[in-house]
């Protein structure tokens, strides 16, 4: 069994997320191991990019952050490489497609499998167009982890039926962000992708709070968090470790409880 299904094999998974090298390597690091020790089941991590098309204000001024202070994809390696000598939390990468494939499709998943990441999801690769990258992904043992938005019916379904991973189910058109309501009908999007796959579904995009957290995961597999974790991290910068295992904690109670 792979680590991202032993994850969601214990119950609902709280899946947080930051931005790799916000403010600094060193933070990231602490930040990953203290959201662990919170209860995180997975952590997202965010490889900076100068165009993150599917970001809001938040993750993308963290992105500039990182990319200021000299983050790039080979020091984001190094940051999973000082996580793996202490965790073996599962890990998946959130990126955009100029990244992996500047760094090269091949020497990034093999690097990935050496060090042990877990999955990657891509925003801006659409559905059609996963396949030259999907199976040297598959080959080195990560997972391409499917965005479904609210759309068709039957997108959903055709998306869902080749998911590996986790589902990353889209709470809201837009981009990433804080929202005071989630108003989009998640319970049938979810239900469609239960019809042809059992592969676990996360509800992303816009939680907050831990009541948003519960209500997501009442009706998925777990809740994915992002913009709330980064604007702490903003808020505190290299002092932000406590704040956030106590959010993570927090956030994973209420999951628990959903």
């Amino acid at each position: 069994m792979s680590k991202i299904k032993q994850a969601f094999a214990g119950g609902k998974a709280f899946i947080p997320f930051l931005t790799a090298g916000d403010p600094d390597a060193e933070s990231t690091v602490k930040y990953i191991l203290a959201m662990q020790r919170a209860g995180a089941d997975i952590v997202e991590i965010g490889i900076p990019f100068s165009d993150p098309t599917a970001e809001g204000v938040v993750i993308q001024d963290a992105n500039i952050r990182a990319l200021k202070a000299g983050m790039t994809t080979k020091g984001v390696f190094d940051i999973v490489r000082r996580v793996r000598q202490q965790s073996d939390i599962p890990l998946v990468f959130l990126t955009y497609i100029n990244p992996v494939f500047h760094y090269g499709y091949e020497k990034f998943f093999t690097e990935c499998e050496r060090l042990q990441v877990d999955g990657i999801i891509i925003p801006d690769m659409p559905f059609e167009e996963k396949g030259e990258l999907a199976p040297i992904a598959a080959a080195h043992g990560v997972d391409v982890i499917s965005l479904i938005a609210p759309t068709s019916q039957d997108r959903i379904k055709m998306i869902a039926k080749e998911a590996t991973g986790y589902v990353y189910a889209v709470s809201s058109m837009g981009v990433t962000g804080v929202r005071q309501n989630i108003q989009t009908d998640l319970k049938s999007i979810v239900n469609s992708i239960r019809q042809v796959t059992d592969v676990p579904v996360a509800i992303g995009f816009g939680i907050s709070t831990p009541e948003q957290a519960a209500a997501m995961a009442k009706i998925s597999d777990g809740a994915i968090v992002g913009s709330a974790i980064v604007k702490i991290i903003e808020k505190y910068g290299k002092n932000a470790e406590q704040a956030v295992y106590d959010y993570t904690y927090k956030m994973k109670q209420a999951v628990i409880k959903a």
